[in-house]
């Protein structure tokens, strides 16, 4: 009896903070089969974006299919790692790892569902200049970490974009009748006659 009370206690408590299961990945259902192009034909970022969208639902492109395919287009990834800290002998201790991808999806008509855009990761380590051991370890960790959340980045995008309503195009202007004669233009103001 004590169990299903504090779970009940829990659920109510998640529930009160705002707690919800984030929902499934959606992808445009027009979509088609997605082939993922990258600069780096073995970039792992290409890999993992190929594997995280057939999860989601999509339809992997055949690798000679030229036609009828949406494109997922990495155009640009880059790393840099940036001193923020020294020691008293001028030597970096802390550095920033920085992480940007620049992508676009587009469908197999060429219709963009997600523009170009940037997204960009940045974490901070610590290497002690004189414990050099482990150092880039712990870097080589921090960047497979840092891969795996752009992936899920870039597939929020992707859902964010999916279930975005389509923008509503602007009225058009009813044909103007040549028939109907155009009401005539209000006379101006007449200016004040001078006086002499």
């Amino acid at each position: 009896m004590t169990r299903l009370i504090a779970i009940l206690v829990l659920a109510l408590g998640l529930t009160a903070c705002g707690f919800h299961l984030r929902s499934a990945l959606t992808l445009p259902p027009d979509l088609g089969p997605v082939r993922v192009v990258a600069k780096d034909p073995y970039s792992p970022l290409a890999e993992s974006l190929s594997v995280a969208m057939e999860q989601a639902g999509a339809t992997p492109a055949a690798e000679d299919a030229a036609a009828d395919v949406a494109t997922l287009r990495i155009h640009l990834e880059k790393w840099g790692s940036t001193p923020i800290s020294i020691d008293q002998f001028g030597r970096a201790q802390e550095y920033t790892l920085r992480y940007a991808v620049v992508f676009s999806l587009d469908k197999a008509d060429g219709t963009n569902v997600v523009p170009q855009q940037t997204v960009e990761l940045a974490r901070d380590y610590v290497s002690v200049p004189t414990r050099s051991t482990g150092t880039e370890g712990e870097r080589e960790l921090l960047a497979r970490e840092m891969q795996k959340e752009m992936t899920a980045s870039i597939l929020r995008r992707i859902d964010a974009a999916s279930r975005a309503p389509q923008p509503i195009g602007m009225p058009v202007a009813p044909p103007v009748d040549e028939a109907v004669p155009a009401e005539p233009a209000p006379d101006p103001v007449p200016e004040p006659a001078a006086t002499p």
